[in-house]
């Protein structure tokens, strides 16, 4: 039994953060600074985690490599599961060629990569974080983006930009609901909260979206589709989360994006613009060049929409409530063999049990949708074990990445080396309501989950909030809300989306490209969280 410890080093939690924070410094470093490899960079930062967690935490070895183990186990289940299914999908479409028949119909709507950008990366993504999460818009916008001409560096860039405002209601919900139930404080409650915060951020990521595509000129000319969709979106992401339904914030939000940019483009057609810097490096197939005399059949065009359409029937039917407690019963969970760990003050880790929820985890949803997409398409069974195969190979170091990087983070977090971190910004009195936004960041960058962020501060943010005379709501919302930021950060999304692209040993550029914008965000979120604990915006607080 191995029972956490604070302040390890000379009984000091700020001396101790230093130490406990050297793993996170190196992964940083190493990826953005050195520009290494990210499964190597990751690799190195778990070996520091485990030094760290044996030397200074006192952790005995064996309990410290069986907490990496179930941490490398749950990067590969369901994280991964999901990843390696939503690339398959994409492979048959492209092998099959109905990705550039969804090249040229995107095109219909709008030949503006500005608007594109916005419509799938913000809007699509948005859907896909609501009904799946955990890295699956990152896969799937950004091969989308590709297909219609975007340079692979700049479409993984904007797939993680995009992927931030959807992330706190994302999974229907699945970061709240944890929130709620590590805190005490209802969900709904909790909700709503997060609802008065991240559709302000949901209003300035699709103008930042057209900036990346086409700098100054791109907000310049494009502004007004840009600033309506995030309007849109954050006023229906607002009304569902605190009137509505909190698990339905994303999907009527995305939805009501993605028609009000259809519908402003109808109306208000953009510029025309310049052929766009970096263009792309994908060139149209030979279907693509053989066609142009010859306009797509509404039936191409349907069977080309008909994997996505698939995946969001696939995934609405399973969040049914008759549906959800059937998949569920065959959801096992489990002690992780031989792993016994205390918290400091002596109450058992939740994070010892291991759930194979098989059939509710959106990766095996998304196999499903797979295997109709295969009949839908007229894939074969040996086309598909194929287009299965080459999908393993092309994410085999993602693969690696994602594992190693998990196994990191539950290594910190059993040790107590995140949660010394997270006492010691406690610690900061009245001003813990601008820090906030920043351990949800910490948590989520780490890990690479809203969900797991809450998880492990979100009962921290409640303690804070009560020791400093700070709304205990505002605080946890906060975690969650600055959580969202942290995501593009995390080296398991970041491997997936140059996975995804093909860009694999990359993850340091792309790390680098989305920096300035994660801590630009941060900032904000961090001044409204202040701004809400005074009576400047108090009245905000439910």
């Amino acid at each position: 039994m191995y029972k956490q410890v604070l302040d390890p080093i000379a009984d000091s939690l700020g001396w101790s953060s230093l130490v406990a924070a050297i793993p996170l410094a190196v992964l940083f470093i190493l990826l953005g600074v050195v520009r290494m490899r990210a499964w190597l960079a990751s690799l190195i930062s778990l070996a520091a985690a485990l030094v760290v967690a044996v030397w200074a935490y006192g952790m005995p070895v064996g309990q410290a490599l069986l907490a990496g183990s179930e941490g490398a186990a749950f990067g590969f289940f369901p994280i991964l599961w999901i990843v390696i299914n939503a690339i398959w999908v994409y492979t048959m479409t492209v092998d099959t060629g109905h990705f550039d028949v969804l090249r040229r119909s995107f095109a219909t709507v709008s030949d503006d990569q500005r608007i594109q950008a916005v419509l799938i990366a913000f809007s699509f993504g948005a859907l896909m974080e609501a009904l799946a999460g955990f890295g699956t818009p990152v896969a799937v916008t950004s091969v989308m983006l590709i297909a219609l001409g975007f340079d692979p560096m700049k479409a993984a860039v904007l797939a993680l930009t995009a992927n931030t405002a959807p992330v706190a209601f994302g999974a229907m919900a699945t970061p709240i609901l944890t929130l709620g139930k590590v805190t005490g404080i209802s969900s709904d409650t909790l909700g709503s909260m997060v609802g008065r915060q991240t559709p302000i951020l949901a209003v300035f990521v699709p103008l930042v979206l057209v900036v990346i595509v086409d700098g100054a000129r791109g907000l310049r000319e494009t502004w007004p589709v840009a600033l309506t969709c995030g309007i849109a979106f954050g006023i229906a992401q607002y009304v569902t989360s605190n009137f509505v339904s909190v698990p339905l914030a994303d999907v009527i939000a995305a939805l009501t994006s993605a028609v009000v940019v259809v519908a402003v483009v109808r109306l208000r057609p953009a510029p025309r613009p310049a052929p766009v810097a970096g263009g792309s490096v994908d060139e149209p197939s030979p279907e693509f060049a053989r066609r142009v005399e010859r306009p797509d059949s509404r039936a191409e065009i349907a069977r080309a929409y008909a994997p996505y359409a698939i995946i969001i029937a696939v995934f609405v039917v399973c969040q049914i409530d008759q549906v959800k407690t059937w998949l569920n019963k065959a959801t096992q969970t489990f002690q992780w063999p031989g792993l016994h760990l205390t918290s400091a003050s002596g109450k058992p880790l939740g994070s010892v049990t291991f759930t194979l929820n098989w059939f509710t985890t959106p990766g095996t949803q998304m196999l499903v949708a797979g295997v109709v997409t295969m009949l839908v398409l007229g894939v074969s069974v040996t086309g598909g074990v194929k287009a299965y195969w080459a999908s393993l190979v092309q994410l085999r170091w993602a693969i690696l990445t994602v594992m190693a990087v998990l196994a990191l983070a539950f290594v910190m977090n059993a040790s107590g080396q995140t949660v010394t971190l997270g006492t010691w910004m406690a610690g900061a009195g009245s001003a813990f309501a601008l820090l906030s936004p920043i351990l949800g960041w910490l948590g989520t960058a780490v890990t690479g989950s809203d969900t797991s962020s809450n998880s492990l501060f979100g009962a921290l943010q409640v303690t804070a909030a009560d020791k400093a005379d700070l709304s205990p709501v505002l605080m946890a919302a906060s975690n969650s809300s600055g959580g969202v930021l942290g995501k593009m950060l995390s080296p398991q999304n970041l491997a997936i989306a140059a996975a995804a692209v093909g860009l694999h040993g990359k993850e340091g550029d792309i790390f680098r490209r989305v920096l300035g914008w994660s801590l630009l965000f941060l900032l904000g979120m961090c001044v409204l969280s202040g701004l809400q604990s005074t009576d400047v915006l108090s009245w905000m607080v439910p």
